[in-house]
């Protein structure tokens, strides 16, 4: 059962999917949004540029069917006046076609924004398949469209046959009127009935467009499993993320285990902890840690010294504290200054005693440290 439910479609899409899936061209779309905007921008250019337009019509009637007896026959002239007629038609509604155009271009982005994809434009063969379209079309989406398909029908058919009902005594009584009162008559109708089919376009929009929008979601719907496999591509999986991990100690440990031979010495607890410093009076402001570790990597750290001639020196509550409080690449506590000095100086010591010879210098013992530097007291205080 439960793997079962991780294979339903339960869970909404993530920000990735949803960016996959416009990419691909895959967003909400409502066809009636887009009609029902054409409309409203039909009826609003006709009411506010209607006066242009019939002086357009006008004009170009009146220039076309005002015909001189030597310009009827001449072939040349009735071309003219032809483009004449056709370039003031196109003068007359380029702003009511503009405006359709823009309009038609820019009510698709109130609902899915602006979008560009060329995979929209790869031949898909698979929607060739006929098979394919009857299952379709005989799918519940194709039931819901078909439905929906009904329902603007009637609705929109039936608010026409109201009008008409309503209004067939105007409309008989046009033939009866004069022109000009017809005209305007005419001109009120066609309004009262324009206005009727905008109005249950609306209806149809506010139930399509919350549709749309739910179907869209629906259909981007991932399961658990999917959820889980996304998480972990955009997380990394914890395998991999383990290994990397280890990879990157195993590196830091390798470079770290490079620097042991460049050190100036190292303080050892003698093999419980091991810390390797350096401290170039020159060009550095107080000792810095190169290299530390706890039990094998401490050997390998006093073993690498060895090897190379590094000075290895057993002072337990330094190396204790500067396991503790310094970081590979840091400079030590300025707490510990006086402490590594004494170290530093035995080194020194011991260095002019290999080349010159004389006494031997006296190994540092237990260096006293400032309070709360040293760990095995601090647990010897809380026990």
């Amino acid at each position: 059962m439960a793997e079962d439910s991780d294979l339903e479609k339960t869970e909404p899409a993530s920000p990735r999917r949803l960016e996959e899936a416009r990419a691909k061209g895959q967003v909400p779309r409502s066809p009636e949004l887009a009609t029902f905007a054409v409309l409203l921008a039909a009826g609003g250019g006709m009411y506010y540029l209607g006066r242009m337009l019939i002086g357009s019509l006008e004009t170009i009637m009146t220039l076309g069917l005002t015909v001189d007896r030597n310009a009827a026959f001449r072939t040349d002239a009735m071309t003219s006046r032809l483009f004449d007629a056709a370039l003031g038609a196109l003068t007359g509604f380029a702003p009511f076609m503009i405006l359709m155009v823009l309009v038609a271009i820019l009510a698709p982005l109130a609902l899915s924004g602006w979008l560009f994809s060329t995979e929209a434009l790869v031949p898909n063969f698979a929607r060739m398949n006929p098979i394919a379209g009857l299952g379709r079309l005989f799918s519940a989406h194709g039931a819901i469209e078909l439905g929906k398909a009904l329902v603007k029908a009637l609705l929109v058919g039936g608010m026409a046959a109201w009008v008409l009902y309503s209004e067939i005594e105007p409309i008989l009584g046009l033939a009866t009127e004069p022109t000009g009162a017809a005209l305007g008559h005419l001109g009120r109708l066609l309004a009262f009935s324009f206005l009727t089919v905008v109005g249950a376009m609306a209806v149809i929009v506010a139930i399509d467009v919350p549709y749309q929008l739910w179907d869209h979601a629906k259909q981007l719907r991932m399961t658990k499993d999917e959820v889980r496999q996304e998480m972990k591509e955009q997380e990394g999986d914890p395998q991999i993320k383990s290994r990397i991990r280890q990879l990157q100690r195993e590196t830091a440990r390798r470079r770290m285990m490079a620097e042991v031979p460049k050190a100036d010495v190292v303080v050892t607890n003698p093999i419980h902890f091991a810390v390797a410093l350096r401290y170039t009076e020159s060009s550095m402001r107080a000792p810095a840690v190169v290299a530390k570790g706890s039990e094998l990597i401490a050997e390998r750290i006093i073993q690498i010294a060895r090897e190379n001639s590094v000075p290895v020196v057993r002072v337990p509550p330094l190396a204790r504290a500067l396991h503790a409080h310094a970081d590979v690449g840091q400079e030590i506590p300025a707490p510990l200054y006086t402490a590594v000095a004494e170290v530093l100086a035995y080194v020194y010591q011991l260095e002019r005693h290999s080349i010159y010879g004389g006494v031997a210098p006296e190994a540092p013992g237990d260096i006293p440290l400032p309070p709360g530097f040293d760990p095995a007291l601090e647990k010897d205080e809380v026990g």
